[in-house]
């Protein structure tokens, strides 16, 4: 790692026991800070968390927030739902005290080349992607951010010669400092998480701080074809490379043919790493043929235009469930791919209302009271030749702790109504 000794007797705090908290609290523990964490939530959850700590010296405080845990830090690091207007932020402005994320910590110590990826659509597929594109070419590459381990989890482990493919968010890039990609990426911009931003464009300036401290000599890859995103190139000091549309490619695909096109990857290699991928876990994975009717886990759609992406991409009857943590967004995306084949929409979650008043009067909608009573309805409507699909639409907080949890529960769901069923 670089500067080893830039974390050495600092008395940091961290906001948000999560996996990303409990990576970084362990890494600078070991880097010889004096660490602090503290988690609004005390339930198995967060106790949990605290269990993988390294050490007994971590000081952890679980349901509350103290003003000393702020007050007497030199740092303040926010896990990525950690929002800007917290009590703990509020207060680190207070005592003037800097606050950043922990992929700032983790980027101060790497030594390898980060290719940072973000966007609303895409960013998992894509990351994973380059990370077997540049492992296809021979290349280290670690998988860090919510596909893989955090960053912090894995800095220790990386060398100069190593390559980092990093998935990032908006709320990540809201506290960045001195983040330095060698290759930025930002795949589009579409209408999200605006329960947290105030409009789209506040949604943006976020997305594009990923290329704010480049400099002539790394790269910032755009999707020509997005217009929200025409004007970035004008603003930054990197090279601006574009990506679009490409006969045999979808857009995912095309993004990596740039990044791997930077370091000199062979395209034959990256064709070949096209045509073996199977796909991920939660993005339109399917489960299980239950007596003619497919169930597919698109758990990780947690916006209207991912839910798009898997209608699309089905071409018999749907039934659909959807339904969770409302973001903000403009559920009415849906309407022109799902108006032929969606014959049915179940409802879950705290956002059932905000999707039936969207959707109101286009597709037949109800409400189920758990995703396991969603997925029961959903087969009994079904008929042999359709397809059940779940692709939420909304973040995962209100039922479950993360899109995995809940992809993993539907695909439990499904394996035992095929027990009962088969």
């Amino acid at each position: 790692m670089r500067n080893i000794k830039y974390f050495k007797n600092k008395k940091i705090t961290i906001v948000g026991l999560a996996r990303s908290g409990v990576a970084c609290a362990n890494l600078l523990y070991r880097l010889g800070s004096q660490v602090k964490v503290t988690d609004i939530q005390d339930n198995a959850q967060t106790r949990k968390a605290g269990a993988k700590l390294c050490s007994k010296d971590i000081i952890v405080e679980l349901g509350k927030h103290s003003p000393e845990f702020i007050k007497d830090a030199d740092l303040i690091v926010i896990s990525p739902g950690v929002a800007l207007d917290t009590q703990p932020v509020r207060w680190a402005r207070e005592f003037n005290k800097p606050v950043i994320s922990e992929i700032e910590i983790a980027g101060i110590l790497c030594p390898s080349t980060i290719i940072a990826v973000t966007g609303s659509n895409g960013k998992t597929t894509v990351t994973t992607l380059i990370g077997k594109v540049l492992a296809a070419s021979g290349k280290n590459v670690f998988l860090c951010g919510n596909i893989g381990n955090p960053f912090c989890g894995e800095v220790e482990k990386m060398q100069e010669a190593d390559f980092v493919a990093l998935e990032v968010s908006s709320f990540q890039l809201e506290t960045i400092k001195d983040f330095k990609p060698k290759v930025a990426v930002i795949l589009n911009l579409t209408s999200n998480h605006l329960d947290r931003y105030k409009d789209i464009q506040e949604y943006g300036d976020a997305k594009k701080r990923i290329a704010m401290n480049q400099d002539n000599n790394d790269f910032l890859v755009l999707n020509k074809d997005d217009p929200l995103l025409s004007d970035i190139a004008k603003n930054v000091n990197s090279k601006a490379v574009y990506f679009g549309k490409q006969e045999g490619l979808n857009p995912n695909q095309s993004a990596v043919l740039s990044v791997g096109n930077i370091f000199g990857v062979d395209p034959e290699v990256m064709l070949k790493v096209f045509n073996d991928f199977k796909g991920l876990e939660h993005r339109i994975e399917e489960v299980r043929n239950i007596n003619g009717v497919k169930f597919i886990n698109d758990s990780k759609a947690t916006t209207a235009d991912s839910a798009t992406w898997a209608i699309n991409n089905i071409n018999t009857p749907i039934i659909f469930i959807a339904g969770g943590r409302h973001k903000g967004i403009d559920y009415r995306v849906v309407i022109e791919p799902a108006k032929n084949k969606v014959k049915q929409i179940i409802l879950i979650g705290e956002a059932q209302g905000e999707i039936a008043t969207a959707l109101k009067n286009k597709f037949t909608i109800e409400n189920a009271a758990t995703l396991k009573d969603a997925v029961q309805r959903a087969f009994i409507l079904a008929k042999p030749g359709y397809t059940v699909l779940f692709s939420p639409m909304c973040s995962s907080y209100d039922m479950f702790t993360d899109y995995e949890e809940r992809g993993r529960a539907f695909k439990k769901i499904v394996l035992n109504l095929a027990r009962e069923k088969v």
